[in-house]
């Protein structure tokens, strides 16, 4: 795990010797006292950037003029334009610090002011806490919590479990007590210690709109901001991977590429996911097509022309779907898509295929300790195996679906903007989303009345009536919720038009929630209805939902990435750079809500690179193995499962009931139709607590380090919900 720590504290507060010896572990000094940087962690020596401009009068330390900005991460910014962007911070533009091509974290420091610029997105957080009267910060909640011996916030656990999605029930809390997060699109801005969060996105307004781009001028600038997202990438230094274990030499059945992922190392190079999905097959097509040196400067990846290498992973135990005489199945389309795209010459294509051995819930205790806990705690080892057989840089379509997709409270956007006829097609595509049945005739008419609910019911209203939903356990669609129109009888239970008509809300709770205590959900619920007290966003419900759906796949995302990360190896997820995040939003609400929108963008960019022919079926939608690997992986694990729920930590700090949860594993591993997101979420956070009460040590040493380490005691806290 890599990250950056400092702090800021008063000027009349000395710096005493006892101060200068703390350092955290294994840390890089990038500028000292009395406003000190570090960054922890194997960066490369091309992730680190520092430069200086010239100063403004007065902006003087003891050791000279002090203005600088320190760039850690892949940044595809030249050193002129890195000091042209701390001149615009100096005079307060802290814009032009997120503006440049790829993901970084970008610190400025004038005089005795330090800006911590936060992505859009929320995949590079910044995170603070009060400390030695002043203010610590950085980029991991960890070590800011071992360095004022925090505990656990059981109360935002509670809210992680019950809301994951609700910025109402989360704030801007952690999960250690008295550290705090920077919300995404806002920029920590610190002066003698003292703290400010600042936003640096220009907000909208509800009274005047803001002129609209054309369809075809914003599908070009998510085209350009892609390219120069994937050239950054490619323009970076290449990278030979340190050996952990010499090869063994030749082993019947055997290639380099498995006996060098054998041996826990990835490839050299540059590489690429290609699942068979428009988002991965788009970056591995560009990579392969963009004008960049090729291979490594050991000369690796150079053969036959070949400069990328394509990784594409199948599941052997996916239960997959049946379909009409001469029609591939869902996951065999898939493969045969990303076979047809590895053709292309340039790339090198590795199919690694996995069965039992890599489903979810398999190999729980070994796992490194994440920073917070995510659902993605019980794929990690899925997802490992694939990675290792991948790049020391590889590219990930991941947030794809995020920033592309319109979520469906943006149906209530198009009411609001008088824009009816836009609703068509996405509700005439719901209607067929589950086949045809009795109740299809009246979808439309079900789906329009939630979004009409949703553009007229206020914020305030619309938080509280989920605080009480929560408080009373009425998790389904009660009478409170929109009522279906025609013959009596559910929709297709747990379908497209079940979820896209609960996520035309507010907010809503979450698909843990159910199993939680009332205790806990009573606290959730009084942290919505204080919520609802303060004045609401001035957003329109599907922006709000969207922004806050991106951040907490972001979220998730990042502990993906510290649980499956493989030494030597950086994941890359273009998608989430600021660029991209915002040239996706500039899209119209009326684009992205058609039907299969993200497939029709990302084609035209490709078009626009000068690439079009795509495979059959490019684009289509296909999730339904995620799902049946996820029950599978139940029935394997069962036992490990229920062994993990016999004494739970949860359990101890009042937030489920161990019976309640082993009885749902059972019956999810049966087939009963159960949230399996919300039971993924439940053993996550279980595992991160195993986890974080099992470490050694802390964060820090010297001679003023810290005594104990986060969550002092090493038990986890019962307490009076």
């Amino acid at each position: 795990m890599r990250w950056l720590v400092g702090w800021s504290c008063a000027a009349a507060v000395p710096v005493t010797e006892e101060r200068r010896t703390l350092q955290p572990v294994g840390a890089q000094l990038l500028w000292g006292d009395p406003d000190p940087l570090w960054a922890v962690g194997d960066w490369r020596p091309d992730e680190v950037r520092i430069v200086r401009a010239d100063p403004p009068p007065l902006a003087y330390g003891k050791d000279g003029p002090v203005s600088r900005l320190a760039v850690l991460g892949c940044c595809g910014a030249s050193d002129e334009e890195l000091r042209l962007g701390l001149v615009a911070a100096r005079g307060g533009a802290l814009r032009h610090l997120t503006a440049w091509p790829g993901s970084y974290t970008a610190v400025a420091q004038v005089g005795r002011r330090i800006t911590v610029a936060g992505d859009l997105a929320g995949a590079r957080p910044v995170f603070h806490t009060p400390w030695a009267d002043g203010t610590a910060y950085a980029t991991a909640a960890l070590p800011l919590a071992d360095l004022v011996e925090a505990q656990l916030d059981i109360g935002h656990l509670a809210a992680l479990l019950a809301c994951p999605d609700a910025p109402e029930a989360l704030g801007d809390g952690t999960p250690y007590a008295g550290v705090r997060r920077v919300p995404p699109g806002h920029a920590l801005i610190l002066r003698d210690g003292a703290r400010e969060i600042a936003g640096y996105e220009p907000a909208a307004s509800l009274a005047v709109a803001a002129p609209r781009l054309e369809p075809a001028q914003a599908v070009d600038a998510v085209r350009d901001a892609l390219v120069d997202a994937v050239r950054a990438r490619l323009a970076a230094p290449r990278h030979a991977p340190e050996t952990v274990a010499p090869d063994p030499g030749p082993v019947p059945g055997m290639g380099p590429a498995e006996r060098r992922a054998a041996r826990g190392a990835p490839a050299p190079g540059i590489g690429a996911d290609l699942s068979g999905g428009s988002a991965s097959a788009t970056l591995a097509l560009l990579a392969a097509g963009l004008p960049g040196v090729p291979g490594t400067p050991l000369g690796h990846g150079t053969e036959a022309g070949e400069r990328l290498l394509a990784v594409t992973f199948n599941d052997l135990t996916a239960e997959r779907g049946g379909g009409a005489a001469g029609v591939p199945r869902p996951r065999e389309a898939e493969l045969e898509r990303a076979r047809s795209i590895a053709a292309n010459p340039r790339l090198h294509h590795v199919v690694v295929a996995a069965g039992e051995e890599a489903l979810p819930y398999t190999e729980l205790d070994s796992g490194p300790l994440t920073d917070e806990p995510g659902p993605s705690l019980v794929v990690a080892e899925r997802h490992r195996r694939r990675l290792l057989a991948g790049s020391a840089d590889h590219l990930t379509g991941h947030g794809a679906r995020q920033v592309l997709d319109a979520h469906p409270a943006r149906l209530a956007d198009l009411l609001m903007d008088r824009q009816r006829r836009r609703l068509l097609k996405p509700v005439a595509a719901l209607a067929k989303a589950d086949g045809p049945s009795a109740h299809s005739l009246f979808v439309p008419f079900t789906v329009y009345r939630a979004a009409r609910r949703l553009a007229r019911t206020p914020y305030q209203e619309g938080v509280r009536e989920v605080a009480e939903r929560l408080l009373h356990r009425r998790f389904e669609d009660g009478p409170d919720a929109v009522a279906p129109v025609g013959p009596p009888g559910p929709l297709a239970a747990g379908g497209a038009v079940d979820a896209s008509v609960a996520a035309l809300a507010w907010c809503r709770p979450g698909p843990a929630a159910r199993w939680l205590t009332g205790e806990a959900l009573a606290e959730v619920s009084v942290r919505l209805q204080e919520a609802a007290v303060r004045p609401g966003p001035l957003e329109r419900p599907g922006e709000r939902r969207a922004r806050a759906a991106l951040a907490r796949y972001a979220t998730d995302h990042r502990v993906f990435e510290q649980a499956a990360e493989v030494r030597s190896q950086r994941l890359h997820t273009p998608f989430l750079d600021n660029q991209v995040v915002r040239a996706c939003r500039a899209l119209p609400e009326a684009l992205r809500v058609q039907p299969g929108a993200r497939a029709s963008v990302l084609r035209a960019v490709l078009a626009g690179a000068g690439i079009r022919d795509l495979p059959a079926g490019w684009g289509a939608p296909s999730q339904a193995s995620h799902a049946a690997a996820a029950r599978t992986g139940l029935r394997t694990a069962m036992n490990d499962l229920l062994a993990l729920f016999d004494a739970p930590l949860l359990a101890d700090a009042g937030l489920v009931e161990a019976r309640v949860v082993r009885r749902a594993l059972r019956a999810a591993a049966g087939g009963e139709p159960l949230p399996l997101d919300g039971l993924a979420e439940l053993v996550s956070t279980e595992l991160w607590l195993r986890r974080l009460l099992q470490r050694r040590g802390t964060c820090w040493t010297g001679a003023d380090a810290p005594r104990q380490r986060a969550v002092a005691g090493g038990v986890v806290p019962r307490r009076a919900l």
